[in-house]
């Protein structure tokens, strides 16, 4: 696994704003993602009939508008460390869960993507009408091992389809600095499917909170990790190893950014 130097990485020093400019800014910003959800959710939904790359595109421009438009209105920008990793074929894909952008984010960046999610989240208007028809694997996350199951069937085949599979282990987002257990079903999927698993970490739950409506200037660190092959390893192996690597390089991160944060106020 590669040594990446976050601490190396030039930071721009942001001047720190109001509050009431944060909660301006937050809220321009919650207002577009609003009417673009309902407007993209419409779409998908009333083309329904449209074949599956056209749904899924419409989806895309979805997550691009809004990653755009936190740039525009909040001043959250993103770089990509890593990305000599990502495979020219579909693979099993585990992220650290922090915020929402992480799902705009890979969603518009892997395509086409099939998201394991809570089956709620079909429940919920425009937006879940919508993921309904982009093929996600929707879970009820008590149901144990039948859950467990969904996903490996679900997940072959849907890499058999040509879909990256995105699994966020830890199962619910978490604030920056805490650990949760990290769920079997992507590990035994890579298991029985032999397909590797494409590990990634980043920081945006510093900059857009899990709970919180306000959004903080900065710059997201996305971190793609080498590949981890799966044929002939364990899951609990598997888990291991993609816990263990995403939780190094998020300590990296995390001290990078304090570095960068210190260096931001020195030259402020």
């Amino acid at each position: 696994m590669n040594d990446l130097r976050f601490d190396s990485l030039p930071t721009r020093a942001v001047a720190k704003p109001a509050v009431v400019e944060l909660w301006v800014r937050s809220l321009l910003f919650s207002l577009g993602m609003l009417l673009s959800t309902v407007v993209c959710g419409l779409a998908i939904v009333l083309g329904f009939a449209l074949p599956f790359k056209r749904r899924y595109r419409l989806s895309q421009s979805w997550s691009r508008f809004n990653i755009w438009w936190l740039r525009v209105t909040c001043r959250i920008d993103y770089r990509v460390s890593g990305a000599e990793h990502i495979p020219d074929r579909p693979v099993i894909v585990m992220a650290k869960h922090q915020s929402t952008w992480e799902t705009l984010f890979l969603q518009q960046y892997l395509q086409p993507t099939a998201w394991v999610v809570k089956r709620e989240l079909l429940w919920l208007p425009f937006f879940g009408w919508a993921l309904k028809l982009l093929r996600p694997i929707a879970i009820d996350r008590r149901a144990g091992s039948s859950a467990v199951k969904q996903v490996i069937r679900q997940g072959i085949e849907h890499l058999r389809r040509g879909q990256w599979i995105l699994i966020f282990p830890e199962g619910t987002r978490t604030a920056p600095g805490v650990r949760k257990r990290y769920g079997m079903g992507g590990a035994v999927l890579a298991a029985r499917s032999r397909c590797p698993i494409l590990p990634v970490a980043h920081n945006a739950g510093e900059f857009w909170p899990r709970r919180g409506f306000l959004k903080r200037p900065g710059t997201v660190q996305v971190v793609f990790g080498p590949l981890i092959a799966s044929e002939g390893r364990s899951p609990q192996e598997l888990n291991w190893m993609t816990e263990t690597w995403i939780e190094t390089t998020m300590t990296r991160i995390g001290r990078a950014t304090q570095i960068g944060r210190a260096s931001c106020r020195e030259r402020v």
